[in-house]
Formats: C-alpha cells, structure tokens, sequence
C-alpha cells in the first residue's frame, strides 16, 4: 500500500480518534495520558500505514496499535513503581496493569456492543447502568414515565445481551 494523503489520514482520524481515546482511556484511566496515547496511536499508524495489509478492518488495527501504545506506557510505568519506597508496603486493592487491560478490554466490548443498539436502548443503559441514574432520574432526563424506564431498560439488557453473544462477548 503506497504512502496515503493527508486529506485521506485526516478523515481517517476524524472517524476513529474519540473510539480509540475512549478505548485507551479505560485502559489507562487518564485523561491527558489518553490524549497522548491516541495521539502517539495515530502517528504510529501514519508511520507504518504502508504495513496495513487490509486483512483486518481499519479500526481493528488501529485498536492493536492502541492497545500495544498503552500496553507500554503501562509497563513503562509499572517499572518505575517497582523501585520504588511502595514495594514495602502491604498490597493493595488496586488492580494490577492486567486486570487493568483485561477490564478495559471488556469495558470496551461492552461499549461498542451499546453502540449497536438503536438510540433509546443507548440512552437508557448509559443513564441507568453506566451512569447510574435512579430510574426517577432517568424518567427525568429522558422525559419518559418510570414505567417506560424499567420497560425499555429490560428490553435494551435483552438486545445487550443479544448482541454481545453476537460478538463473542459474555452475555
């Protein structure tokens, strides 16, 4: 694959960049260190474009490249914690950079599994489940009465369902 246009890369980074911050962001947990992952992303994926073969999706590969961007900044962190004073103290419940990326890989399944839903399934499991608005709350933001929030939120954990098993993803 021959060098691509800027105009080309730039619609490229425009259609995909927020999926792959918010990606990275649940692998990382950081605003401003995604910001830079996904910046660093995208300057990889112009450097080796020429190596995109065309066997995946654009966006699968762009995620590989996200992922392998986080994965070492994870590690680069991780080895300056372990010369550290830390190491002494009692471990602690925070999760390990695995848990982290295995979580985030989850995270991210589930995410993009939502956005295959149609609108009002979106809505209501960003509002209730992610967001974690009472079922009054909901009511309120979406202007519905709370009997079409519990309907529509066991119908949109149905299609969820659904669709994450159409995915290969735990139901």
């Amino acid at each position: 694959m021959e060098r691509i246009s800027a105009e080309t890369f730039e619609e490229m980074y425009n259609e995909y960049s927020d999926r792959i911050y918010g990606y990275i962001f649940l692998l990382v947990n950081d605003k401003e260190v995604a910001e830079d992952l996904t910046q660093d992303t995208f300057i990889k994926a112009y450097k080796y474009m020429n190596q995109f073969n065309g066997e995946s999706q654009i966006f699968t590969w762009l995620v590989r490249i996200s992922r392998n961007v986080a994965i070492d900044y994870l590690r680069k962190k991780n080895r300056f914690k372990f010369f550290s004073i830390e190491k002494f103290h009692l471990p602690s419940d925070e999760d390990t950079p695995t848990e982290i990326i295995i979580k985030g890989e989850k995270a991210a399944l589930l995410y993009e599994a939502i956005r295959h839903l149609k609108l009002t399934y979106q809505e209501v499991l960003i509002l209730r489940k992610i967001k974690e608005f009472s079922i009054k709350e909901t009511a309120e933001i979406l202007n519905w009465n709370e009997n079409k929030v519990k309907i529509t939120t066991s119908r949109a954990l149905a299609a969820l369902k659904k669709e994450l098993e159409k995915r290969g993803g735990d139901p």
